[in-house]
């Protein structure tokens, strides 16, 4: 029943032995909570997350009693004002933080930039030699964009170099160190809590993207000291497309930034409606317009769907799973990967690997027409410019039979071929 040994342990020789994981598996009764359409093996959840069965309802009646019903008096009577904080209460279990430090708004992209301005203009008030900026080389290209853009803003230089070295390039001139935890191209999982230590050891901040981390492991922000975090609520969350983002601040400096977006919702008293601002105390001042109250509910739902693993493991048996499919497909994948000159860029080792995996293709191959093949046979990745394959696994909803299942139709797709009849497809704007 089982093969070769792979960077998550042994790997089944077969799909029976696949079907027996599934048996024993604690969070297998978390399938059932969510819509998955029939014949898809969805490995995209890294990307959108799957519809909770309960997102639906709950929709129904924000939209018909809360809104058709109860109209503006809902604000108070059905707790839309206080949504913010009650979903980034629950979102703190799962990035560990603590009650009243996570406030959910806007977007990943709006809340990145209210954050390194933030934390730009506070450390330059201190020193104004602070005048530098480090992002990882290789970090998701929107916080590309908008730490280029609050950089700019500020007057102060933003560097983008490759996270191995970021040790050696802390100095006294950096200001802020501004990394993702997961590479959302190769899946790898950087080292919170040394990189974090690093960087105040260097005066620096340390603010993280948590968007391809939150909800499928342990992040421990609190107990790392880091400083600020954002993340998303549509990929491991389920929250839904668009799900608004959140954004956590330590509560030792929270009180201390002005964020640049000074929007009502962040005043120290929005309803008094008076001229001039004063920020909130704690994480609210991160708040800028409005709640999207209909995205918040789907969110909620979303976070809810995480937060069911709590009895059965938590977190522990989340990071647990995830790391059992990962190394399963890992180890399945290895045969047709070198039968066909694809090649591996997920780290092999357990502690630095995320919840994806991902695949270089190089020769010949067409990796959106590889990807666009699997869609067709209904199994669901994605491909990311120039040439990657990309692979995530969500282990409240996956099974070790999908892995099987997915691996042998990849396997089928090389072997004949398959994927040359996609490859002069129109391609599709979202890829």
């Amino acid at each position: 029943m089982t093969g070769p040994g792979s960077a998550a342990g042994t790997v089944p020789s077969d799909r029976a032995g696949c079907l027996a994981l599934d048996a024993a598996d604690p969070l297998a009764g978390l399938r059932e909570t969510f819509h998955l359409p029939d014949g898809v093996i969805y490995l995209d959840g890294n990307s959108l997350g799957p519809l909770p069965r309960a997102t639906a309802a709950r929709l129904a009646e924000v939209i018909g009693g809360e809104w058709g019903q109860g109209l503006v008096g809902s604000w108070n009577t059905a707790g839309w004002i206080e949504a913010p904080h009650r979903v980034g209460d629950k979102i703190a279990r799962l990035i560990g933080a603590g009650p009243g430090e996570v406030v959910v708004a806007d977007s990943t992209s709006v809340n990145l930039y209210k954050a390194v301005w933030a934390a730009v203009q506070w450390q330059r008030a201190g020193d104004p030699r602070r005048d530098l900026v480090l992002c990882d080389r290789t970090s998701f290209p929107t916080d590309r964009y908008l730490l280029a853009s609050a950089c700019a803003s500020l007057g102060v230089e933003l560097r983008a170099v490759a996270v191995e070295d970021v040790e050696h390039l802390l100095d006294d001139r950096v200001a802020v160190l501004a990394l993702n935890h997961v590479d959302y191209r190769n899946g790898r999982l950087h080292d919170l809590p040394v990189l974090t230590r690093a960087a105040h050891e260097a005066g620096a901040l340390a603010i993280w993207d948590l968007a391809h981390s939150a909800g499928v492991l342990p992040i421990g922000l609190a107990e790392a000291g880091a400083d600020i975090a954002v993340g998303c609520g549509y990929k491991y969350l389920n929250g839904g497309p668009g799900a608004p983002s959140f954004v956590w601040a330590h509560p030792r400096l929270v009180d201390r930034l002005d964020q640049p977006l000074q929007g009502w919702l962040g005043h120290r008293a929005p309803f008094d409606f008076a001229p001039e601002y004063l920020a909130a105390q704690g994480i609210s001042r991160f708040q800028c317009g409005t709640p999207p109250i209909l995205s918040l509910a789907a969110l909620e739902c979303g976070v809810d769907s995480v937060l069911a693993a709590e009895p059965l493991g938590g977190l522990a048996a989340i990071r647990a799973k995830s790391l059992a499919l990962t190394g399963l497909f890992s180890g399945l994948v290895a045969g047709p990967v070198a039968r066909h000159g694809l090649v591996s860029i997920t780290p092999d080792a357990a502690p630095e690997r995320g919840g994806q995996v991902a695949l270089r293709a190089g020769g010949d191959l067409d990796p959106y027409a590889i990807v666009q093949a699997l869609i067709a046979r209904g199994v669901v990745g994605d491909f990311r410019a120039p040439d990657v394959l990309r692979f995530g696994f969500a282990p409240l909803y996956l099974r070790h039979v999908d892995v099987w299942d997915a691996v042998q139709v990849l396997g089928e797709v090389l072997d004949t071929g398959r994927w040359r009849r996609h490859r002069r497809a129109h391609r599709s704007v979202v890829t």
